[in-house]
């Protein structure tokens, strides 16, 4: 299969089809370039809270009505096009009120016969708990597809093991990590914890950030990032564990050749077990205290 990861810049859309030209315009360049799966950054969603102006869209809470206004909308958009291009999507993530007093941050994942489902982020940032009050949404989940077992792990959840080790238990081949950071330093951490999830769990990492400066938008004014495609740095897979990397801040799509037969092989046949010694690890990861008089 061919991945393709955004490097995706928010912009404050004049009116929706500005936004449907948009999202057409980034997916039929990837799908033209064979790309089977697509995967797009947390919050790109927040560009869709300048179609009810600018006074909403620059202010916090007003921005996260808005966007989830459209959510409905801008799924149906991208149901559409990953069944025109017989691609799977995994579409930007935007707060969604469902039903709860506070937002939930959630991505929709859409494949050629349509939606699959969706994924909500698992552990809120600071910025998100202490000043924008989104919250947990649904458990994680495993996604079942011609191209694989997927799973996501979104921004923050990438630098917790515990939650990818739960997808790779569940079957995971493949975790998506699409992510918003504001900072070089954030961008960083989910790109370590990333690289780090590839490795414990041999499997493959997609991460997609958001990049550029939206001033128009409190919530996702900066953003700093490359895109990537990460593996386990052993048999099959690059040495660095670098499938393939974009440039820092440069808006684009990142593809590589991925073959799913390479997970399996480097499961069972890589230099070291990392996936399949995790139980041993967890067994032993117990701490005794240290007694400096003992002999």
């Amino acid at each position: 299969m061919k991945i393709a990861a955004a490097a995706y810049p928010l912009d404050a859309v004049s009116d929706w089809s500005a936004y449907e030209a948009k999202m057409r315009g980034w997916v039929e360049e990837a799908a033209a370039a064979g790309a089977d799966l697509l995967v797009f950054p947390e919050y790109g969603r927040m560009e869709l809270a300048a179609l009810e102006g600018v006074a909403i869209a620059g202010d916090l809470e007003g921005s996260l009505g808005a966007a989830s206004r459209w959510s409905d909308k801008a799924d149906a958009l991208t149901e559409a096009l990953a069944v025109e291009f017989g691609v799977h999507i995994l579409a930007p993530s935007g707060p969604v009120f469902d039903g709860g007093a506070r937002p939930v941050n959630r991505a929709a994942f859409f494949g050629p016969e349509g939606r699959l489902g969706h994924q909500d982020k698992q552990v809120m940032t600071r910025f998100e708990r202490e000043t924008w009050d989104v919250v947990p949404g649904d458990p994680l989940r495993l996604f079942e597809t011609t191209l694989g077992r997927i799973g996501i792990l979104i921004c923050y959840d990438a630098e917790f093991p515990l939650l990818g080790r739960a997808l790779a238990e569940a079957g995971a081949e493949i975790i998506l990590a699409p992510s918003c950071t504001d900072a070089l330093a954030g961008y960083s951490r989910v790109r370590v914890g990333a690289m780090a999830r590839a490795l414990e769990n041999q499997c493959v990492v997609v991460h997609a950030p958001t990049v550029g400066d939206a001033p128009w938008s409190p919530a996702v004014d900066e953003n700093v990032g490359a895109a990537a495609i990460y593996g386990p740095p052993d048999l099959g897979f690059p040495t660095t564990g670098v499938i393939a990397e974009g440039p820092l801040n440069q808006p684009g799509w990142v593809m590589a050749d991925v073959e799913r037969a390479a997970i399996a092989r480097v499961r069972t046949e890589g230099a070291v077990f990392n996936h399949a010694h995790w139980p041993e690890s967890a067994l032993r990861a117990q701490v005794s205290p240290c007694d400096a008089d003992k002999p």
